[in-house]
């Protein structure tokens, strides 16, 4: 080989590594994550899904890329954002913050593999026909928040027991409002309570609601598991501190937040579940291959500065069974 000849091969071979990277980088999946909650207070849920990814040696950045999608409680900008992923098209589409976010998911893809999150059970409502071998496209985690709530009840009573009538707040438009109230319903029928429903879609709704709940001499109140109510923890804490209203949501991001407790999934363990599927599909399995995860931990959370505001004492009973106090 004459030195003109190694010459224009380096050279040419230069030339084509700029190539060569594209090329590589075009090839790196890209997951979509479509979440009903809001950036600013899921931070903490990103990082876990992360965890789950780089546990099947999936790494943001390096050989695979995630682009969000964020719809801050308004179930109403699901579908077309669900859309934008299936036009782009993305490996692997996870759906978080409810069934509404599923539902948007498989409505948009019958081929493109979706990883969900479902708050109750995802084959009563239809959107899999099977927990152990879900059909077609779709699997996930069922985190069951939606039949839990006798627990719920259960633990407000514990620390409001004068309280012989309870509210119950919930989103209209959440697809789970129905099962959740008739939950909600059969369990206070056991323990004898009765409860007063009221709605709330947005901000407004919310300072309407607590304020007739005021007007109705409410002492206790539940709190539905939903996108929006999560979206909204401090603004829910802020109003309930306000009102003076003890109150039991489904998130530990609540109490965190300074409302008085929770009882629900751990919630990073399941978005760390999420991240896992997501590797294992990206390395190539099925969804039908994967069964729907349901979790077996719960968490009750307590924040006690938040009960000493509210004027509560917790019993000794129930402190004792608290998984996190927040002091």
């Amino acid at each position: 080989m004459t030195r003109r000849e190694f010459i224009t091969l380096i050279g040419g071979a230069a030339a084509a590594w700029p190539l060569v990277a594209r090329a590589q980088q075009a090839a790196m999946p890209v997951i979509g994550f479509l979440s009903a909650r809001s950036r600013e207070e899921s931070a903490h849920l990103v990082a876990a899904f992360r965890r789950g990814l780089a546990e099947q040696g999936a790494i943001e950045g390096q050989n695979a890329a995630i682009e969000y999608r964020w719809a801050d409680g308004r179930y109403d900008l699901l579908p077309e954002q669900a859309a934008e992923f299936v036009r782009r098209p993305v490996a692997v589409l996870v759906a978080l913050g409810g069934d509404m976010t599923a539902r948007a998911a498989i409505s948009a893809t019958r081929t493109i593999p979706i990883v969900a999150v479902f708050i109750g059970d995802p084959v009563t409502s239809g959107l899999v026909g099977s927990l152990n071998r879900p059909e077609g496209n779709v699997t996930g985690i069922s985190n069951l928040n939606a039949v839990i709530e006798s627990k719920r009840l259960g633990l407000l009573r514990e620390l409001v027991p004068q309280a012989r009538t309870m509210a119950a707040l919930q989103n209209p438009w959440s697809p789970t409002a129905a099962s959740q109230q008739k939950e909600i319903e059969e369990a206070a029928h056991t323990i004898g309570l009765r409860v007063l429903f009221w709605q709330a879609s947005n901000e407004q709704e919310l300072e309407t609601a607590f304020e007739a709940m005021a007007q109705n001499r409410i002492l206790a109140l539940h709190v539905g598991a939903d996108a929006f109510f999560a979206a909204a923890r401090d603004k829910l804490a802020q109003l309930a501190a306000r009102y003076v209203l003890p109150a039991i949501y489904s998130l530990r991001d609540v109490p965190l937040a300074g409302g008085l407790m929770s009882y629900g999934v751990d919630l990073l363990d399941t978005y760390r579940m999420v991240g896992v599927y997501a590797g294992r599909i990206i390395k190539g399995e099925k969804p039908v291959d994967l069964p729907i995860v349901q979790p077996t931990k719960f968490q009750f959370v307590l924040n006690l500065q938040t009960a000493k505001a509210l004027g509560l004492a917790i019993p000794p009973g129930v402190l004792s069974i608290a998984d996190e106090v927040i002091e």
